[in-house]
Order: C-alpha cells, then sequence, then structure tokens
C-alpha cells in the first residue's frame, strides 16, 4: 500500500529474512567473518548466538548466496524439539538422503558413505543447524558424533550452530565438553548502536529506490533507535507501521513525534521495546595458524575479502576405494542380519520369510 505512495519498488521493512537486503554493521560483519573463517578450516564448528531478530537467519542466508556449489554441498536444518535419532533422519533429509527405513545404524553408514562419495568429488559437505537452542543435549550429542567422520585425514562435514542465546548455557554444560573442544570459534552478534541504526534504515530504504520520499528528521532516527535498541527485527517492525500510518495520514516527513505516536500503539497492544545491550566480544578466539585463503578484518572499516578455494585432498585411490567397499559390506551385512531376524519373527508367527530388498537400496546410494 505505502509502497507505491512513496514511489519506492517494495516493502523496505519486511519482517520475513532476505539475504538481498543483507546490512553489514560491524557486528555483522564479525560474525560474517567467523563463518568465512571457519568455512575455509574445513572442519569443527563456528557456533554464532544472537537474540531473537538480530538477524542470525539473514546472516546465514547471505553465506549461502556465497557458498560455490561445484565446492561445497550444503544443507540447513531449522531445527526443532526433535530427539536424537530425529535430528540424524533431518540432517540426511537436508542432503537429501532417503532415510525412513533406515534403522540407527542403516542411517550412519548411509551418512558416512555420501560424505565420503562428496569428498571423493573434491567436495566439501556443510551443515548449517538454524535455532540451535531448541536441540536437545543428546540431539547435539549425535551432531558432534558426526563431526568423527574423516577420510584419512580429512574431516567429512563440518558445521555451523546458530542460535539464540541460551543456546551459550548449553554449551557450557559439564557434557558439552567435548563438543566445546571442536568448536573454532564462538561469536555473540548483539545489536546495532545509534548510527549504525539510521544506516541500516536508509541502506533498506535505498535498496526498494528511495530518493528522500519519505523524509526522516534526526529525532525521528533517534526515537526509533530509543524504541528499538538497535535490534532489526524491532526496527523493521516500528518501521512498517511507521510508514503505514504516514501513509494513511498523507505524510511526506517524519518527525519524533510520529514515532512516539506509534510506538505508544505498540506499547498498548503489548508490543514492548527498549534497549537491548551492547555487542559481545567473542567468547573463543579463531584456532591458531590461520587458513592463508582468507584475509579477515574484525575492525569494521572494510569487508571481509574471500578467495577463491583449491581443494587439494591427495586420497590415496586404492585406499579410498578398499573404505567405500568397507562400508558397502557393513551396510549389506546390517541389512541382511535385520532382514534374517525379521524372517524368524516371521517364522515364528506363521508366515513365510521374506528377503529383504533394503540391500539393494543401500547399493544405490
Amino acid at each position: 500500500m505505502y509502497a507505491s505512495f512513496y514511489g519506492l519498488t517494495g516493502k523496505p521493512f519486511q519482517l520475513n529474512p532476505d539475504p538481498s537486503f543483507y546490512f553489514g554493521s560491524r557486528g555483522h560483519k564479525r560474525a560474517m567473518a567467523y563463518l568465512e573463517y571457519g568455512l575455509h578450516q574445513s572442519e569443527g564448528f563456528i557456533v554464532i548466538t544472537g537474540e531473537v531478530g538480530a538477524g542470525k537467519t539473514t546472516l546465514v542466508r547471505s553465506l549461502l548466496q556465497k557458498l560455490d556449489p561445484q565446492k561445497v554441498v550444503a544443507a540447513q536444518l531449522v531445527s526443532t524439539q526433535l530427539d536424537a535419532e530425529d535430528t540424524l533422519r533431518m540432517v540426511a533429509a537436508a542432503f537429501g538422503l532417503p532415510n525412513k527405513t533406515f534403522e540407527k545404524a542403516e542411517l550412519l553408514l548411509a551418512l558416512e558413505m555420501f560424505l565420503v562419495s562428496i569428498t571423493a568429488k573434491g567436495k566439501r559437505a556443510l551443515l548449517i543447524v538454524d535455532e540451535a537452542q531448541n536441540l536437545t543435549p543428546r540431539a547435539v550429542e549425535e551432531l558432534r558424533m558426526l563431526s568423527n567422520f574423516q577420510l584419512e585425514d580429512h574431516a567429512l562435514l563440518q558445521s555451523f550452530l546458530v542460535g539464540q542465546p541460551e543456546f551459550k548455557d548449553t554449551m557450557q554444560s559439564d557434557h558439552m565438553r567435548q563438543l566445546r573442544q571442536r568448536v573454532i570459534a564462538s561469536y555473540h552478534l548483539g545489536p546495532m548502536d545509534r548510527d549504525e541504526t539510521r544506516a541500516y534504515m536508509e541502506h533498506r530504504l535505498s535498496h526498494v529506490g528511495w530518493k528522500g520520499n519519505p523524509r526522516f528528521e534526526t529525532e525521528a532516527f533517534d526515537a526509533i533507535f530509543d524504541f528499538t535498541g538497535g535490534v532489526p527485527r524491532r526496527i523493521n517492525t516500528l518501521c512498517d507501521r511507521l510508514m503505514l500510518a504516514g501513509f494513511l495520514g498523507g505524510k511526506t516527513i517524519y518527525k519524533g513525534s510520529d514515532v512516539e505516536e506509534v510506538t505508544r500503539e505498540i506499547r498498548e497492544e503489548g508490543g514492548g521495546g527498549g534497549r537491548s545491550g551492547p555487542a559481545a566480544v567473542p567468547r573463543a578466539a579463531p584456532a591458531a595458524s590461520p587458513a592463508p585463503v582468507i584475509e579477515i578484518d574484525l575492525s569494521g572499516k572494510s569487508s571481509v575479502t574471500t578467495h577463491s578455494v583449491k581443494f587439494d585432498l591427495k586420497i590415496d585411490v586404492s585406499r579410498f576405494e578398499a573404505r567405500v567397499q568397507k562400508l558397502e559390506m557393513q551396510m549389506a551385512e546390517t541389512l541382511r542380519l535385520l532382514g534374517g531376524a525379521n524372517g524368524r519373527q516371521q517364522a515364528a508367527d506363521g508366515q513365510p520369510g521374506e528377503k529383504p530388498e533394503k540391500i539393494e537400496k543401500a547399493k544405490k546410494i
């Protein structure tokens, strides 16, 4: 409604995460630098946390857009309250693997065979788990166990865990000690400051063709920051309501009083508001020996430069083939035993045994 009134090509403050609107605040640049650093380390875990609406999902989607599908096979999992085995099935499904009829042992073998085949093609497998705070401790442990898959000295899977601040508490628990040892770096994404909030708004407006209509007075920017605390989703919610109200009132200039009127309505509806704390510093520094293929500027004054990556796996072909044959034999033996058990049970029930058909399916993986 208001987009055409102000001559815009779309809604500048939509709530759905859209990587095309990605804004590199100091905090977001640092978080992206940690993700890119971890990606080029090609092993272990990177943990990114942040408040609700801090822009974590937009950050992840921006990273996914940068990945070369010829070099990285990426899967994204938006976690819910899953138990450990369901988490494995969701990981398999995210990579496009059949899993409904598999027992856990079969599922792990199928995942390992898939990851080995990806590595043999000169590619890397990346798993991004969003909303990681919803994972149960057992589910997190299953993800850690997947990081044990290796081909010679090459890790077969790398994982990024993205979640809300309570995930930090999960990470600090005693039974997460082994996982913490696999974390290359961890960063908490905080809110933007006053100047970044204004730059963020102008960035999103300019993305949809804004030419200064409507005009925001300085006091309006200040009122928006005071109410939202620099949290992107809160900014989007408030500014969307503000521009709708401005359209209905035929306004082309927004003053502080206009913002205060809208914030008062939001408070009456129970929408809250208020300031969040400053951005936290990283809890763990990147590991020593930084990868030579990436340049990271953590000052926020210049953008991250990512160079092309050349994969030199140096895999012994004969050893690789032996590994695949071993996995196939393990899969076949597992299915044979499961099929034999089913046949004996059917015979006990007075039904003829059936030859298991899962082996043929396993060979196609």
